[in-house]
């Protein structure tokens, strides 16, 4: 069973919940606002059914609510930043804004940041960016139990280990390429267990490294108290670019790598690599918009392929989607719903409809 709720009061209630862990309203605002409009956007996984494993995490000590991005190094063009442990969505805003504002005035930017809690959907920093004219590039490693095999293995070793990219189009909505390293996200096959559903095979390993449709095998511990593991998209592909995150958001920012057992906390960390370019200070904007749009209507123009409605570059399934749901709603599952209101009374407030 499921419930839809319009985004205003799902961005209200989300809030409350935070502020009630221990966030000041400002912060609660922006984390809520970010998580519902990962909803909207059509990445469930990353939305409002994170909620109850932030409050479990703040609970624990290992999310720091109203922490704020610190500068540990300044190098003009190159910026180190921590995120004190503080709520991605924030700190992760307040890093952006200082690369942002340095590629504007120096052309370039790379921005290591390192310890920021569950910075969310990727996409949001990209879109950032975008709206000031710069391209976006992220390398983000997770630092929490391990949920992916790399090609070969029969275990997981590395988290979802996103990379984004971002690049803006002349009078027209950005290009934003936001994946996952893993075939599918891992948040997806949370929402997938709750709502009581299967998946398409190829997806995942079960806890003995042998194929499942069974998205419990990377929610819940299986036999022996073992997990099963996502499998990397393009085989050796994805591991390597997966690997790749892992080096670049995770050793190189100083947030570190995975390479040992999970401790069954339930905090989430983040290591963000981000290299920022204003194409006006490159010289090459005026050939770089007229070359981009001419592209685009190039691969546009390919005649729609089999049960297909036609191209669409990345960015555009998002954009359509937060159309119809802000008019629609959102649909939450029984299980996740019962998760955040259960999540609000460890903080001591009632969510209601």
């Amino acid at each position: 069973m499921s419930m839809t709720i319009q985004a205003p009061a799902l961005r209200q209630k989300v809030a409350a919940v935070i502020e009630a862990a221990g966030s000041k309203p400002e912060e609660a605002k922006t984390v809520a606002d970010n998580l519902v409009l990962a909803n909207l956007s059509g990445h469930d996984s990353h939305g409002v059914g994170m909620l109850p494993r932030y409050v479990d995490a703040v609970l624990e000590g290992g999310l720091k609510p109203n922490s704020h991005a610190k500068v540990t190094l300044d190098g003009g063009a190159l910026l180190a930043v921590d995120g004190k442990r503080g709520y991605g969505q924030v700190v992760g805003e307040q890093a952006m804004a200082l690369a942002m504002a340095r590629a504007k005035e120096l052309g370039s930017c790379v921005m290591a940041l390192a310890h920021a809690h569950h910075l969310g959907r990727i996409g949001h920093f990209a879109e950032m960016a975008v709206s000031h004219g710069l391209v976006a590039i992220h390398f983000v490693n997770v630092m929490s139990r391990p949920t992916v095999a790399p090609w070969g293995g029969a275990d997981a070793r590395f988290g979802t280990n996103p990379c984004c990219i971002g690049i803006p189009l002349k009078g027209r909505q950005p290009f934003i390429l936001d994946f996952a390293t893993s075939r599918v996200a891992q948040g997806k096959m949370r929402v997938a267990h709750n709502e009581g559903r299967q998946v398409e095979a190829g997806l995942l390993i079960d806890e003995h490294g042998q194929p499942t449709t069974n998205p419990g095998v990377v929610v819940v511990p299986q036999s022996a108290g073992l997990f099963g593991a996502l499998m990397p998209f393009g085989e050796h592909k994805g591991s390597g670019l997966a690997v790749a995150c892992e080096l670049l958001g995770g050793a190189l920012t100083g947030g570190g790598a995975w390479h040992k057992q999970h401790d069954g906390s339930r905090s989430v960390y983040n290591g963000m690599f981000t290299i920022l370019v204003d194409p006006q200070k490159l010289g090459t904007r005026s050939s770089f918009e007229k070359e981009a749009l001419a592209f685009v209507d190039w691969i546009k123009q390919s005649p729609p392929g089999p049960e297909s409605e036609g191209v669409m570059i990345a960015g555009e399934p998002e954009r359509k989607a937060r159309k119809a749901r802000e008019k629609d709603g959102i649909v939450v599952d029984d299980t996740t719903w019962g998760e955040i209101v259960a999540s609000g009374v460890k903080v001591g407030f009632r969510v209601a409809l």
